[in-house]
């Protein structure tokens, strides 16, 4: 396939604004052939690296913890057709063994993590940009509940970050580049609606890349 087969889509939002599940869904939805998926979150650079707040405490919702460098490498090796492999990130999650994924070049591209739009090398690379929004208090109960099941952080430790971590991240780095999506998605109940309508956007590119 040539460069210009590949259609890159970004979703972004706000921590436990349902970008993941956004994600999730459309690739659920368009064919396999038709669809890959490459995360932020498998680029955080080494737990050694992560810069600690005033109480020592490492802090994961900053850009400088993304190796965006070899993120935006990998979306541009896809987009020439080529495939890229690398480790899933675990979250430090010692029961998790990281395997090995190997992502191949499909005409759509899903990009998915806080910072697509804040670094250059990786927003210049997308071609659609959807922003997902939802009320904070949803997104706390949300981080909350994947926290604890997911990452084994108890609710003391998800309140701390949410307080010094995951908030002032989000009016720094995040809100601003709500107003750069072509696509703002409102996640307060379900998505229903916009799935839908960026399904039948995403088939279309799809099927004009099979000709």
């Amino acid at each position: 396939m040539v460069e210009n087969k590949h259609f890159v889509v970004g979703i972004t939002g706000g921590s436990a604004s349902g970008k993941t599940f956004l994600m999730n869904k459309l690739i659920e939805e368009l064919p396999e052939e038709g669809v890959c998926r490459i995360s932020q979150d498998d680029y955080y650079r080494p737990i050694s690296e992560i810069p600690k707040d005033s109480n020592g405490i490492e802090n994961f919702d900053l850009p400088e913890t993304i190796d965006h460098a070899r993120f935006a490498a990998h979306i541009a090796a896809l987009k020439r057709g080529e495939p890229v492999e690398l480790r899933e990130y675990t979250f430090n999650n010692p029961g998790v063994v990281p395997k090995l994924v190997r992502l191949s070049p499909r005409p759509v591209i899903v990009v998915e993590g806080l910072f697509i739009y804040y670094y250059p090398d990786v927003a210049h690379q997308i071609d659609l940009k959807i922003f997902v929004d939802a009320k904070e208090h949803l997104k706390i109960k949300r981080r909350i509940r994947r926290d604890n099941d997911e990452r084994g952080y108890d609710l003391a430790d998800v309140l701390y970050r949410w307080e010094n971590h995951v908030a002032p991240t989000y009016e720094a780095y995040i809100k601003p580049q709500r107003s750069a999506a072509d696509i703002v998605v409102n996640n307060n109940t379900n998505f229903d609606v916009a799935l839908e309508v960026i399904l039948t956007y995403l088939k279309k590119k799809i099927a004009v890349a099979a000709r």
